[in-house]
């Protein structure tokens, strides 16, 4: 029987934590097969980051025409994507191929601040590629600036959804990992709110979750789960490698994939 196919479309982190590297070791752990468009080369550690190498639009259409005309896709998601032009590329790919299982993670501050998203991408984001999305998973910094809000609360989080889905995404998940006491994560589906919650685990910053999150959902949903039961499953499974995140250098944590490995 083949894996699902999951396609992440996103930068790479030289220090593989995040990015490409957290992306395809959750989907491998998780059962999937898993490819990559990369939109940026980043230097990286678990300190911050410390440049950023943009890949041009054109060799990402082609990394797309590479796997889509041969492999083909069950799920996507994206992360990093450096800029608008890269964007709108991203999304063009994603009309043209009709990937209709799509987690967008929109990755716009990486941990310590560092800010990934510049100018008119904000509006490129909510015009381009939000309307395509199945699943959208900003944390609280990244729901404030689609909301244009401060969020404070679980109850602050769900109006943010709201917003947010009123972009013409699916479903939206506001990731609740800023705020105090429990994680706390709100979906918001247009009708309903779920909540889905966890113990928290530690107060230290964490390396990669977000993007381990995203590519958890997308795997998920490429081995055919119902968006609860996804979103349910990649919450567990993002609760356990917090779990046992360990140092590996003098900054962030960074989480261990490996632990859900039999």
């Amino acid at each position: 029987m083949k894996p699902a196919r999951v396609l992440t479309i996103a930068g790479s982190d030289s220090s593989g934590g995040a990015g490409i590297q957290a992306d395809l070791k959750t989907i491998t752990v998780l059962g999937g097969f898993g490819m990559s468009v990369i939109t940026a080369l980043t230097a990286q550690n678990t300190l911050g980051v410390q440049g950023i190498y943009e890949v041009t639009p054109d060799f990402v259409e082609k990394q797309f025409a590479s796997v889509m005309t041969d492999v083909g896709v069950d799920a996507a998601k994206t992360g990093m994507l450096a800029n608008a032009a890269v964007l709108r590329v991203v999304a063009e790919n994603i009309r043209k191929y009709n990937i209709e299982k799509l987690v967008v993670d929109p990755v716009m501050v990486a941990k310590g601040g560092t800010l990934l998203i510049r100018g008119e991408f904000r509006k490129t984001l909510i015009r381009e590629l939000i309307p395509l999305a199945f699943v959208v998973t900003p944390n609280i910094p990244e729901a404030e600036v689609l909301a244009e809000m401060h969020i404070t609360s679980v109850t602050d989080m769900k109006k943010a959804a709201r917003v947010i889905h009123a972009f013409c995404a699916k479903h939206v998940v506001v990731k609740g990992g800023h705020l105090s006491g429990d994680a706390v994560d709100v979906l918001y589906d247009g009708r309903h709110f779920h909540e889905f919650a966890s113990e928290r685990i530690g107060e230290e910053g964490i390396h990669g979750t977000g993007c381990t999150f995203s590519a958890a959902i997308a795997t998920e949903l490429a081995k055919g789960r119902g968006v609860l039961d996804a979103i349910a499953d990649a919450k567990a499974f993002i609760t356990e490698v917090i779990r046992h995140a360990c140092h590996i250098g003098g900054g962030n944590k960074v989480i261990n994939h490996h632990v859900s490995v039999k």
